[in-house]
């Protein structure tokens, strides 16, 4: 169980970090919040005005001052339950001088959508291998959930998955709200890799917009999406699991097609000429199916599962194949 202090840190400064905050500050469980940022201008910022100034600035930010830091180590000897909220692809560097000590009688919460490069290990393997964090002390929290909906406390559900269930109920307590549901789930594997591979989904949903293909095609491309998630997450880890819930099915169909996903965004400007560069530069932002299809592309060598739309997108993002080829192609191998 949660330690009786509540005492929970939130790592990393970016937009669904600041989501994370906003949805414990307005749970009305008593805890008391500390929250890491690498950016130091980002942290003094929002110590002295209470708004993060890069991300969701509308959000208000009810985090003490003293509370925000830019020293990690300081902070992770003060929580209970450490929220991981940085990009996969710099889960490392974020983490670096911290040692398993750090970690140990600590639940560690990943909110983080993407593998760990080099390594190619979903979060709660990485964390595990690692830093000898117990799968039972490990939360995966899933969407459907965009952050800047959160900011406008729209509507939204979020799937909270660990070995240990009431860990998952007790965590989900201090995500409710009005505007927050929570849902319980014991499948890490399947939720952390859903996660995963909705992110490359949505960038071939992009791809297939910005080269010129319209709904009718990608209903047909969203609906193979589903199975070829369902045929690799029951290869990885095969247990009981309904794909039609919202952390699978619910989570790929948000960020394929919503206006705020930016590994859609991403994907469309790819299919529209740009280039991987270009594209990361205009953005600004991480689109976690980027790094997360190579990722993938390694580990499906050990699995060998039949993924046509993984094997595209990385084609065109790594083999610098053209996009409208390589969907026509694609286009020839769904059903």
């Amino acid at each position: 169980m949660i330690g009786q202090r509540n005492r929970i840190l939130v790592v990393g400064g970016g937009s669904w970090a600041t989501a994370n905050i906003k949805m414990l500050c307005d749970n009305p469980i008593e805890k008391e919040i500390f929250w890491w940022m690498r950016n130091e201008q980002a942290a003094a910022h929002v110590q002295q005005f209470g708004h993060n100034p890069n991300y969701l600035s509308s959000v208000e930010i009810k985090v003490p001052a003293k509370n925000i830091s830019t020293n990690l180590k300081e902070l992770l000897d003060k929580a209970d339950i450490v929220l991981l909220n940085v990009p996969a692809a710099f889960l490392k560097e974020a983490l670096d001088g911290i040692t398993p000590a750090d970690f140990e009688g600590k639940k560690v919460v990943s909110a983080i959508k993407g593998i760990v490069p080099d390594e190619n290990l979903i979060i709660g393997e990485f964390i595990n291998q690692h830093y000898g964090v117990s799968f039972d002390d490990f939360i995966v929290i899933s969407g459907p959930c965009h952050a800047e909906e959160v900011a406008l406390e729209k509507l939204s559900y979020l799937t909270i998955a660990s070995g240990d269930t009431e860990l998952a109920a007790e965590f989900a307590g201090m995500l409710t709200t009005r505007y927050i549901n929570t849902v319980v789930s014991e499948d890490i594997w399947g939720t952390e890799y859903a996660a995963v591979l909705k992110n490359v989904y949505a960038m071939a949903s992009g791809i297939c917009h910005g080269v010129g293909y319209g709904d009718n095609f990608q209903s047909v491309l969203i609906s193979n999406a589903i199975r070829e998630l369902e045929r690799f997450v029951s290869v990885v880890h095969p247990i009981d699991r309904d794909i039609k819930e919202s952390a699978y099915l619910g989570d790929l169909l948000v960020t394929a097609y919503s206006q705020f996903s930016r590994n859609r965004t991403f994907g469309n400007m790819i299919g529209k000429g740009y280039t991987v560069k270009s594209a990361q530069l205009e953005m600004n932002m991480i689109a976690e199916g980027y790094y997360a299809v190579n990722c993938l592309h390694e580990v499906n060598k050990q699995y060998n599962v039949f993924m046509p739309i993984c094997s595209a997108v990385y084609a065109i993002l790594y083999e610098k194949r053209n996009p409208a080829l390589e969907m026509k192609h694609l286009a020839g191998q769904l059903s």
